[in-house]
């Protein structure tokens, strides 16, 4: 399925690949595109015109056209044109359970092991840049499911490489035990109303360090994690076909006005605009 949606001089694409799971968005923003946020999905993108700028991984990122993107699931990244034309891209969203089921030839799948960080965010590497073009072509352009399954196999082969090393990855993602505890601890009661106190309760730390700590190691407040957590089921039940009011109440939304706002501001359009493109409910 797949939705249009424009404003002012924004528009947006999205499809979504009903049997994969997988999304591609092609979309030209001005001005400010999203706030920060993240996805359970690996991103994978080219910019095709114009100038994008997005920070990510504690750094900020200027991608110009046929610059390729890699975000990993769960890195906190947001987006803007610093010029007035703005920029157009091409993005594809690859779940982790299709990483995780489509074996190689020794029977393992080519971003299995995905457990931290590819080396670069933004770079430039012709071989990959037209490997994301023809997924993302099979897939926007529903090409078919062998179109897809070996564009996409391709594209998952070419990112092993750019894999960082053990030694960099276990650096990046070693973090104190008490930022677990918070991060479990919001994952299990995403719609329950928290509270800073809740937290040092759950880890016996006070309330000044908890939030200095978890803001330093996961690029973003224990309140601007919850809402993105929110986010990301949100997004998952929506394109199950779940009522947006239900949604909202479900993950710990006042109400269904309260997750489009958020919703909104992270993505680009409306959870019913989203739930559209992927199931075709209106």
């Amino acid at each position: 399925m797949s939705i249009q949606r424009s404003a002012s001089s924004n528009w947006l694409e999205l499809r979504r690949d009903e049997e994969s799971g997988i999304e591609s968005l092609r979309a030209h923003f001005q001005g400010h595109a999203y706030d920060a946020h993240a996805h359970d999905e690996l991103l994978v993108g080219v910019t095709l015109h114009g100038v994008q700028r997005f920070r990510c991984r504690r750094a900020m990122h200027t991608s110009t056209k046929g610059r390729i993107m890699v975000i990993e699931p769960g890195a906190v990244h947001d987006g803007h044109a610093p010029e007035e034309a703005g920029f157009t891209y091409a993005m594809l969203y690859i779940p982790r359970s299709w990483m995780e089921s489509e074996p190689d030839a020794g029977g393992a799948s080519p971003l299995s092991s995905l457990s931290g960080w590819f080396r670069d965010t933004l770079g430039v590497d012709e071989r990959l840049r037209k490997a994301i073009l023809r997924a993302f072509a099979a897939v926007h352009g529903k090409e078919g499911r062998l179109a897809r399954d070996l564009s996409v196999e391709a594209l998952l082969r070419a990112l092993k490489g750019k894999l960082a090393d053990d030694e960099s990855m276990s650096h990046k993602t070693a973090r104190a035990p008490a930022v677990e505890q918070v991060r479990d601890f919001i994952h299990a009661n995403l719609a329950m109303d928290i509270g800073l106190a809740d937290l040092v309760r759950h880890t016996g730390m006070d309330r000044f360090r908890l939030n200095r700590m978890f803001t330093a190691a996961i690029g973003q407040s224990p309140h601007a994690y919850l809402v993105n957590v929110r986010l990301r089921e949100a997004r998952r039940r929506l394109a199950a076909g779940e009522a947006p009011a239900d949604v909202a109440a479900t993950v710990g939304f006042a109400d269904q006005s309260h997750l489009g706002r958020w919703f909104r501001r992270a993505y680009g359009l409306g959870p019913g605009a989203y739930q559209q493109a992927c199931t075709n409910v209106l």
